[in-house]
């Protein structure tokens, strides 16, 4: 690794001590689905996000639900304190589209339907409301 990769690749750890997230991998819903859910939560209070996320329909809520839960966690862990209600807002949440599962339906006169079995990636970024105006 060179220099400059090197000295840039510190920097990005340093500041990845400061942030509190957590990060979900290829769960198989689509990214649409999963949108409409964090639409509902982004800039919330913690508190208010998780009931929120438990009296909601949609099946992609309860991931949601338990990644909060685990970004929570990890800011208690990295403050060693637990968290206070009405002291956690979620700062960020970006859902990425993920691979894509890609088969074939047999479709009349021997032709083939493509279906495209959709995944996504979900980040949920967590800090308190003055750490969020200083940065």
């Amino acid at each position: 690794m060179g220099a400059r990769k090197r000295i840039s690749a510190e920097k990005r750890k340093e500041a990845q001590k400061t942030m509190y997230f957590a990060t979900l991998q290829n769960v198989p819903t689509s990214p649409r689905k999963m949108r409409l859910v964090v639409d509902m939560i982004r800039g919330m209070e913690v508190s208010r996000a998780l009931g929120v996320l438990k009296f909601s329909n949609k099946e992609a809520a309860a991931r949601v639900e338990k990644l909060l839960r685990s970004a929570v966690a990890n800011w208690e862990q990295k403050n060693e304190r637990k968290a206070d209600s009405g002291e956690l807002f979620i700062t960020s949440v970006s859902v990425d589209s993920a691979t894509m599962l890609k088969r074939m339906r047999p479709a009349p006169q021997g032709r083939g339907y493509r279906i495209r079995k959709r995944s996504n990636h979900v980040s949920l970024f967590v800090d308190t409301r003055n750490n969020e105006s200083q940065n």
